[in-house]
């Protein structure tokens, strides 16, 4: 059918066009697992409709559609790089299907409201960081810096503090954020506390002093629950609960990758995915109980904009996750690891 439907009629309305589009939706998001084929008949609807389609009907489509992990690419581009930002947002957000080469590809071409909306997606390559430091606005800055999923190399953390070094809202993002390496601790904190010196901060300056202080104790304090992880003298459900509580993402991170022999990033990455299967594999594998689970959960649904409901749906089918199959996938983790 789907096939049959990607020969519509040249001189159909925009209002049929509309309706075809979401019957078509509606008829695609009931398969859960759609093949290449039928995913390609699709994006041909698709993306031949939403040219046909006023700024309200393309924005209600890409709302609908911007965190479908089955979302032909070619549509999710198109939505991506809409030239109504409000119709790109959420796309831009919450998409799993657009790739850093797309993302780098709308930063160099598109509006501040297009790297904002950039900038708060749940995980950020430093390529992609680094265009946005360099293209983006005082409020992409701040939106950039403030998202712990966003990695920074080494020329895009040193642009960041040339163009946003003054600002109080930018040095108190950065002081808080749990994974900044020492030395790139040591100068944020340099920086406010010049600041401070020169009597020219604003209230927030001050505030940005202690929250550096404050993420420097953080770190020893994750050296030390580790240690003593590794000394038996805590259980890893009280540590994990305790920094999912505390929304550390990254230093929960830390002790995943510790104690499950995967790397930061991998770690990170399961953590904050929206697809909640990979924590659950690696939490299920690890002996991680319902209850730590759960608190960990409740920091993604923080961070992702997850409703009680979707935590109540995981935590369910954690209870009923074979541990067999998480801890052949946890291996298959780690053997990635060993080979890059």
């Amino acid at each position: 059918m789907l096939r049959n439907l990607t020969r519509m009629p040249a001189d159909m309305s925009s209002d049929s066009r509309r309706q075809l589009l979401h019957a078509v939706t509606d008829l695609f998001l009931l398969d859960h697992d759609p093949n290449e084929a039928v995913k390609e008949h699709y994006g041909e609807i698709a993306a031949g409709s939403l040219g046909h389609l006023g700024d309200e009907d393309r924005k209600g489509y890409a709302d609908r559609v911007a965190a479908m992990p089955t979302l032909p690419h070619n549509v999710a581009v198109t939505l991506g790089g809409d030239g109504n930002a409000e119709v790109a947002r959420l796309v831009l957000s919450l998409s799993p299907v657009l790739t850093d080469t797309d993302l780098a590809a709308i930063a160099v071409s598109q509006s501040q409201q297009h790297l904002v909306a950039i900038a708060e997606r749940a995980r950020l390559s430093e390529g992609v960081t680094d265009i946005l430091v360099e293209r983006g606005d005082q409020k992409v800055l701040h939106t950039v810096s403030a998202n712990e999923g966003a990695a920074f190399s080494d020329r895009g953390f040193d642009r960041l503090l040339e163009r946003g070094g003054d600002d109080a809202a930018i040095t108190d993002a950065l002081a808080r954020r749990s994974d900044l390496a020492p030395n790139r601790a040591q100068r944020v904190l340099r920086i406010v506390e010049q600041f401070s010196d020169g009597g020219n901060a604003a209230p927030a300056t001050d505030a940005s002093v202690s929250l550096a202080r404050q993420a420097r104790q953080q770190r020893l304090e994750v050296k030390l629950l580790l240690s003593d992880l590794a000394a038996k003298v805590r259980e890893v459900d009280d540590v994990l609960t305790m920094l999912a509580d505390e929304d550390r993402a990254y230093h929960l991170s830390q002790v995943l990758s510790e104690i499950g022999g995967i790397s930061i990033e991998q770690a990170l990455r399961v953590l904050m995915q929206r697809d909640s299967s990979g924590i659950a594999v690696a939490c299920r594998s690890l002996g991680i109980g319902a209850t730590a689970f759960r608190a960990i959960l409740q920091l993604r649904a923080r961070r992702l904009y997850f409703s009680p409901r979707d935590v109540d749906d995981d935590v369910d089918a954690y209870d009923k996750l074979d541990l067999a199959t998480a801890e052949r996938t946890l291996r298959f983790l780690k053997l990635r690891t060993k080979i890059a």
